[in-house]
């Protein structure tokens, strides 16, 4: 969804809304750069939808899909333009992409130098497209501040924005894509350790002759063998005897 963008790349306005000519209105005129003629970008895609080229050549285009507003409602959106000296490449029912230049400042019709008169009306183009208010002068219809219809952004150079404070578009971050198969994958599989067994020694088993060594079923679970008796007298040792082994006394 657009959001509409401030019509001329260079914002200098030499007169505000609510005076003037632009009494009980809320149209503002933009010079742009110097006193040269300077091109108008389409601020939305949208279709022209009248052209009245007894005056000055006003244009009304209204965009083609609802709009994003500065305040983040969501509508359609008109906005009317004036005082271009041709608009001989212009139709109704032509559509104007956004950001594409399509109107030129100029002096025709009650203009004294080289400028765009610019109003926008909230939804979409109504009626005639405008109304003649108290003041006597024609405005357009569902007129709206245009500080609460467009945005601007870093392609806007300001030179004299009258005052007025326009919200800004500001530029999207772009995160580079990066392949599945590049992204670093930790494994988290949990490690099991083999348990340790302890084999006994000789040291540990005594005497080979005391060992009962017809038991050879190797699946019994090797244990440790611990001591289970100890004679403090002397000429008698201590005995470690493994599991199933036998002792023997001879007198």
């Amino acid at each position: 969804m657009e959001k509409p963008l401030y019509p001329s790349p260079y914002m200098r306005i030499t007169q505000g809304y609510m005076t003037g000519t632009h009494l009980n209105s809320y149209a503002i005129d933009d010079a742009g750069s110097d006193s040269g003629i300077d091109y108008i970008n389409a601020p939305f895609t949208g279709v022209i939808r009248k052209i009245y080229s007894g005056d000055a050549n006003e244009v009304w285009l209204e965009s083609s899909e609802p709009v994003i507003y500065p305040d983040g409602t969501v509508d359609y959106m008109t906005m009317m333009f004036a005082h271009d000296n041709d608009v001989s490449n212009l139709f109704v029912g032509k559509v104007i992409n956004r950001g594409e230049r399509f109107y030129e400042e100029g002096t025709k019709g009650n203009a004294s130098g080289n400028h765009v008169h610019m109003e926008c009306g909230r939804g979409k183009f109504t009626g005639s497209g405008w109304h003649q208010n108290s003041a006597g002068y024609w405005s357009i219809n569902n007129g709206k501040n245009p500080t609460e219809c467009l945005w601007i952004d870093d392609s806007i150079t300001i030179l004299n924005d009258n005052g007025y404070t326009f919200k800004r578009i500001e530029p999207e971050v772009s995160v580079p894509d990066i392949p599945i198969e590049d992204i670093p994958v930790e494994d988290d599989t949990p490690v099991v350790e083999e348990p340790v067994i302890e084999e006994p020694t000789d040291t540990d088993v005594g005497d080979s002759d005391n060992s009962d060594t017809t038991n050879t079923d190797t699946s019994v679970d090797v244990v440790k063998p611990k001591l289970i008796f100890t004679c403090k007298s002397d000429d008698i040792y201590a005995i470690e005897l493994k599991a199933g082994q036998k002792l023997y006394l001879e007198n």
